[in-house]
């Protein structure tokens, strides 16, 4: 199950989310998931649930404040108003620390739109301990790839329209520049090949992305 909750950014507001945790484990491992342009719905929920079955606490920041976008034109629109530095910076950084109080390790899997936060947050949320993008490449102007001093893995997709794989293939270079612990994996697929719900999904690079994203986490939060 899960519950909704409100958790405090650094700046003091409060935000909203959708927390669940394991049976007995409540201070387990944590993670932040975040959404895709779609808001807070069923299917990024499910996500979270995987995790939880996992046995990690989860907590999915609300982005778009209770708001989801029912097709992509709207999702674009929805996502082109957000401020991503605003989304890493408090939302998420907030939801890591709410994770934090209770738990000693605490990682950030972001998909798509979340997939850029996630490795925002590796730049700029210092209480972040590891980071997982799923085809998401912020823009150069967002920081420094080759600072990040935390482990990050990501996962590309070889035909992404939306990101395309030139743009992966040179942010690859940064993290290599700087040294940056990290795993990069390419995937003959399209942009969200791992969403159920999405004209893309593609269930064998979806299923072997999943085994290397739980393999990264158990390394770097159970390990």
């Amino acid at each position: 199950m899960g519950q909704q909750i409100e958790f405090t950014r650094p700046d003091g507001a409060k935000a909203p989310g959708f927390y669940a945790e394991p049976e007995g484990q409540s201070n387990a491992p944590g993670i932040v998931v975040i959404q895709e342009w779609w808001g807070l719905n069923d299917q990024i929920k499910r996500v979270g649930k995987q995790w939880t079955d996992a046995g990690y606490r989860v907590l999915i920041p609300d982005l778009y404040r209770g708001e989801k976008a029912l097709d992509a034109a709207e999702a674009e629109h929805k996502m082109d108003d957000l401020d991503f530095t605003d989304a890493a910076t408090q939302d998420v950084r907030g939801a890591v620390q709410y994770l934090k109080a209770d738990s000693e390790s605490v990682g950030v899997i972001g998909f798509c739109m979340g997939g850029v936060l996630a490795v925002l947050a590796a730049m700029h949320v210092p209480e972040t301990d590891v980071a997982v993008s799923w085809y998401g490449i912020p823009p150069d102007e967002a920081g420094d790839a080759s600072a990040i001093d935390v482990p990050l893995q990501c996962h590309f997709a070889t035909q992404d329209t939306f990101f395309p794989i030139e743009q992966a293939d040179a942010f690859e270079k940064k993290l290599e520049a700087g040294n940056v612990e990290h795993e990069c994996y390419r995937y003959d697929a399209q942009h969200a090949f791992g969403n159920e719900e999405w004209d893309y999904y593609d269930p064998e690079a979806s299923k072997l992305a999943w085994q290397r994203s739980m393999a990264f986490f158990e390394r770097h939060l159970k390990g």
